[in-house]
């Protein structure tokens, strides 16, 4: 099931699946969903849900896996990517492929007022905490504290806002 808000703005070059699982996904008001822009349910039954004021600029992809969850006022640069979601690959006997998924780790949260740079990767389990800003190229794999800088692979923290 999707829900946008009526003053939400999609382009029309966004691609934004439906779920054949059940899926919800939810885009709040104000919200922008930019060219180019990818949302597929796939790799678990989690929903995405998209606050308020919210911006996902060009090239972005979002599978919502184990679930998404982003507040209000949050900025996500171009090329981002959103996988809340393991693949099995240990069994060298049988195809990655048939091995399905691994348990989740509580899907990918991101609270208020948070900047992504571009090229990011945020994998499952990531927490964004309140006011944190994430550098540009950085991939994110726990949690964030809030109103701190992290930049890197893995993601460390290199300052706070003042």
């Amino acid at each position: 099931m999707i829900v946008i808000h009526p003053t939400a703005r999609i382009s029309k070059l966004a691609d934004i699946e439906d779920s054949t699982r059940g899926t919800r996904i939810e885009i709040g008001a104000h919200s922008v969903i930019d060219s180019f822009v990818k949302i597929k349910p796939a790799g678990g039954s989690g929903d995405l849900v998209i606050g308020e004021h919210v911006y996902l600029n060009s090239g972005c992809v979002l599978y919502t896996g184990q679930g998404i969850r982003i507040g209000d006022s949050v900025a996500v640069a171009a090329n981002c990517t959103f996988a809340p979601v393991n693949h099995a690959y240990r069994d060298a006997s049988r195809l990655i492929r048939e091995q399905g998924f691994l348990p989740g780790k509580g899907g990918i949260v991101i609270e208020d007022d948070v900047w992504i740079g571009a090229n990011c990767v945020l994998l499952d389990g990531a927490t964004l905490r309140r006011g944190c800003v994430i550098a540009a190229g950085t991939l994110v794999k726990g949690e964030c504290e809030a109103y701190t800088v992290y930049a890197g692979n893995p993601a460390r923290p290199i300052g706070k806002r003042a």
